[in-house]
């Protein structure tokens, strides 16, 4: 852990969403001055709550959240709220401020060089695509020059360029840091140490070191747990044995049986009480439209943004069942754009027939609605089947009856995602359109999901800037954007 003094410390830290929901129990951990952490879990655990209580945004039910006085924070949220969409980059930026900072030209100017990204100040968040998001996102956070920057899923939406400016950025940045991210190799090019939050304890365990060297550490510890549990479960049945066999004899026998008694006792004290495994989703597919034949998309035309102005390139692009193409190119270039009017019917020179059901999946999650419940909300998607069908299909994507019960917009990033793709199992589209599939996904669940796709019989349109994810699946096609 990087030396310095402790800046911030939870003490016995307890906080929960009502009795239903627990997230923490006695957290207890501190962080240094110039340190850099991960902070990991399973989807939904509530590692973004932390960050709200380590703001104070939340208040702990109990324990104290104790950090200097004029100490400073600032977040990187995963996605721009949905109520700050129609803001300028300006008044955007102005908002992270308490009050009016006449200079706050050259600040976005400065700001927004450190993250690579051209941005006219008066343009809208909304026409920026994810990764100019994303940028924006950081330097949002950058700008209030915080004691603490609180980073929470930041390479979602980035491209390989991104990813690689912000790893440099965090190796060379001087104050604390601490990050929530599924990307293993990003972490661990510059972490410290990691935080892990138990989402079955609700405990959380401070690890010094580099990020892969931590994550083998609690591998090997958790098998050093299970061997320990086997050592003890037999000495525990053996002793039963006898103590049963003893405990029918009379006399000086029965008190044997009663002091092994309570040896057993101890010895099942001594059981460490195991951590499960994260869950992951289980194998499934998106079944394909029956009703369709010929050609599904028929795609003469996209328009490119260069120099910030979008510019007209003609292709030649023709989409059958179990054809799919994967979509390249920089972020900004216009692929959510091009999805988007594609999903809607508004792209120009694009046919799709009037009887093909499109799925849709957003990187942004906007065409879900987030006042509706999961149940609602899967309800509406399924084409056919029964209650019964619909709950199994949820419980394959760890969408239990709690959580269909539960509010979309309460979910956590992770879990809407898995929410999107039992949508996509109960539509039976014929086009698939996928945006950034991966971005907040649990990284165990990610190979489940390229099978799926991978096995998918309609047509399918793909953005992702993950070359791990895109190599699991079958493409037939390359549309590169960038290449017009």
């Amino acid at each position: 852990m990087a030396k310095g003094e402790v800046k911030l410390r939870f003490n016995k830290v307890s906080f929960e969403y009502g009795s239903q929901k627990p997230i923490l129990d006695e957290a207890d951990f501190s962080v240094r001055e110039g340190s850099k952490i991960a902070l990991m879990g399973q989807n939904g655990a509530g590692k973004s709550t932390i960050f709200e209580l380590i703001t104070g945004t939340l208040t702990p039910e109990s324990g104290t959240v104790i950090s200097d006085k004029n100490l400073t924070f600032a977040t990187a949220l995963q996605v721009i709220p949905r109520d700050k969409l129609d803001l300028t980059v300006r008044e955007f930026f102005e908002s992270a401020f308490d009050k009016k900072i006449y200079d706050i030209e050259p600040r976005i100017d400065k700001i927004l060089s450190v993250v690579h990204l051209k941005a006219q100040h008066d343009k809208e968040l909304k026409k920026f695509s994810g990764g100019e998001q994303a940028r924006l996102l950081l330097a949002h956070a950058l700008i209030q020059n915080p004691d603490i920057l609180l980073l929470d899923e930041p390479t979602n939406n980035l491209d390989k360029t991104g990813i690689e400016h912000l790893t440099q950025f965090l190796i060379d940045y001087k104050k604390t840091c601490i990050v929530i991210s599924h990307d293993a190799n990003f972490l661990n090019a510059f972490t410290h140490g990691v935080l892990y939050l138990d989402i079955y304890t609700k405990k959380i365990e401070h690890y010094a070191g580099n990020y892969l060297l931590v994550v083998d550490e609690i591998k090997k510890r958790l098998e050093r747990e299970r061997m320990k549990n086997v050592r003890l479960e037999r000495d525990i049945a053996a002793r039963k044995e006898k103590a049963g066999f003893f405990g029918q004899k009379g006399g000086h026998m029965r008190d044997v049986a009663r002091k092994m008694n309570e040896k057993i006792e101890e010895l099942t004290e001594e059981i460490v009480e195991l951590r499960q495994e994260d869950k992951t989703i289980r194998n499934f597919s998106i079944p394909c439209q029956e009703d369709i034949v010929g050609t599904l998309l028929e795609l003469n035309s996209v328009s490119v943004v260069k120099n910030h102005k979008p510019v007209a390139k003609k292709i030649n692009i023709i989409l059958k069942k179990k054809e799919h193409l994967l979509l390249m190119g920089p972020n900004g270039i216009g692929k959510t754009t091009l999805l988007e009017k594609l999903a809607t019917g508004h792209a120009k020179g694009e046919h799709v027939p009037e009887n093909v059901r499109i799925g849709y999946y957003r990187q942004d999650f906007s065409t879900l609605d987030f006042n509706k419940t999961v149940h609602a909300t899967l309800i509406d998607a399924m084409r056919e089947g029964t209650e019964e069908q619909l709950r199994s299909c949820a419980a394959g994507f760890l969408l239990n009856a709690e959580i269909l019960k539960t509010k979309v917009g309460s979910l956590s990033e992770g879990q809407k995602g898995l929410v999107a793709f039992a949508q996509l199992v109960l539509l039976r589209p014929g086009l698939l359109i996928l945006d950034e599939p991966t971005n907040h996904i649990n990284f165990r669940h990610i190979p489940v999901i390229a099978n799926a796709l991978h096995r998918y019989e309609g047509a399918m349109i793909l953005v992702s800037h993950v070359p791990d994810f895109v190599s699991q699946i079958r493409i037939d096609q390359t549309l590169d954007l960038g290449s017009l």
